[in-house]
């Protein structure tokens, strides 16, 4: 049995017949086969060298894993080789409990980097942030090795310590000290915000859909004149393909929720909502940044284009590929991981790298919007490797969002994306809530002044 992340159920079967005469075509398939077949004999070579001559004794089983891993990885950064063990593990998380830290993190140059933390895990408390570098457990490096291997290091027995060492841009590196605990990410939080009603989904596991629906119903029995919703995809770093499309289809009266397309353009499976809006139709805001990737992505996509939310935040994560995990030996042999399709948004926008762009830009900090303005942010367009988005498209560069907390507005206690987020709900739509004045991020002036430095045509730059 197959278990997918973001699932592209895509198969295809090549039937061979037996031909007296062998095209030019057949031909060349012979010729690849038969490079292929010398390099296999190749790595044989290499593995045996390396069992006769390293200096120490080696494992072989973890020598050929690493090789399987280093194979699927260099495909695109979520391709990969599972152990048993990892695929054990990813199975105890996509079923919303497990042990460890609370951390979603990834690979980048064999650094270990973090996608975003859990909301109520220690990560979380210890102020983890997206975009931080792991470069040591427990004194350890981590540097070169694989996610898996380095996930490995930080789980462990519920209310053990590890210390992780963290990199992070600005700061000298910094140990934070945490203690390990069953994971148990809550499947939706409820409040109501005024007339408003707010839920925040974390992540998409097998208890998504219904938890955020049974949260909103709860809402709206407690609150029956509530005029609107938030949905909250922050620092939502996905998970199950048929939950976003659940997940998307409670606010949608029928019709495309996202297609997948494989390596033929001809093969494309759409998947849809059914009839019926839980919300019957009030108006609804969703809020992402740049933790929101994946299935939080298809659902803010999906909503943006059908016109039943508007979005506010910063642009998405951009991770718009479909992984197919596909079990060796009923899991005995571990798992191929492996990038099957990309997705695409009701539209046909690909998200792939580009990343949702909200309705109404809102940098959460003025620290933020400042680096917004004057760095590149780390998204999936940041691995070296990453697919391109299938329309050529880029993702935006450095720029001054459109606003940011005014002077005054305490970024410690308040939540200024979801203020923002509230406005336009009170207003109607993002055109007509009044705006605020654009943030004085210096990116022009930022930017011109380090050009003319470098072409010695001005005095160098130094940001502070």
């Amino acid at each position: 049995m197959r278990k997918y992340l973001l699932i592209g159920v895509s198969a295809f079967v090549l039937g061979a017949g037996t031909m007296a005469y062998v095209s030019p075509i057949a031909q060349a398939t012979n010729a690849t086969k038969g490079e292929t077949y010398k390099m296999l004999e190749l790595f044989g070579d290499v593995l045996q060298t390396v069992d006769t001559q390293y200096v120490s004794e080696v494992d072989n089983k973890k020598l050929i894993e690493a090789a399987l891993d280093g194979m699927l990885t260099s495909l695109d950064p979520h391709s990969g080789y599972l152990s048993p063990d990892s695929f054990e593990d990813m199975n105890d998380t996509t079923h919303g409990e497990y042990g460890g830290l609370g951390i979603e993190v990834t690979s980048e140059d064999g650094v270990v980097k973090v996608i975003s933390p859990m909301d109520g895990t220690p990560a979380a408390r210890a102020g983890i942030q997206a975009g931080d570098y792991i470069t040591a457990v427990n004194g350890q490096s981590v540097l070169g090795l694989t996610v898996n291997e380095a996930v490995k290091q930080m789980r462990g027995a519920a209310g053990e310590g590890v210390t992780l060492t963290i990199a992070r841009d600005k700061t000298d590196p910094f140990d934070v000290k945490l203690v390990r605990e069953v994971i148990k990410p809550k499947a939706a939080i409820a409040r109501m915000e005024g007339d408003y009603g707010y839920v925040r989904l974390p992540g998409f596991t097998e208890k998504s859909t219904d938890a955020l629906s049974a949260s909103i119903t709860d809402l709206k029995a407690k609150n029956p004149k509530m005029k609107g919703l938030i949905l909250d995809l922050r620092n939502n770093p996905g998970g199950l393909l048929d939950q976003a499309r659940a997940v998307a289809d409670l606010f949608l009266d029928g019709g495309e929720v996202v297609s997948q397309r494989g390596r033929d353009k001809r093969d494309i499976q759409r998947l849809n909502a059914t009839p019926g809006d839980l919300l019957n139709g009030l108006p609804m805001v969703v809020l992402i940044n740049q933790g929101s990737a994946s299935a939080a992505e298809i659902v803010a996509g999906a909503l943006q284009d059908r016109h039943r939310a508007e979005l506010v935040g910063i642009t998405s994560f951009g991770k718009g590929s479909v992984q197919t995990v596909i079990p060796l030996r009923g899991g005995a042999d571990g798992a191929v991981k492996l990038t099957t399709a990309r997705y695409f948004t009701p539209s046909g926008r690909s998200i792939q790298k580009t990343g949702i762009e909200p309705d109404l830009e809102v940098a959460q900090t003025k620290d933020q919007a400042q680096d917004i303005a004057n760095r590149v942010w780390f998204s999936e367009a940041s691995f070296k490797n990453a697919l391109n988005a299938d329309e050529g498209k880029t993702r935006q560069g450095v720029h001054t969002p459109a606003e940011a907390p005014p002077p005054g507005f305490d970024e410690k206690k308040g939540d200024f994306q979801l203020e923002r987020g509230l406005a336009v709900l009170k207003a109607g739509s993002v055109e007509a809530v009044p705006k605020l004045p654009k943030p004085q991020a210096k990116i022009a002036e930022v930017t011109a002044k380090a050009a003319a430095a470098a072409a010695g045509k001005g005095p160098a730059v130094e940001k502070k």
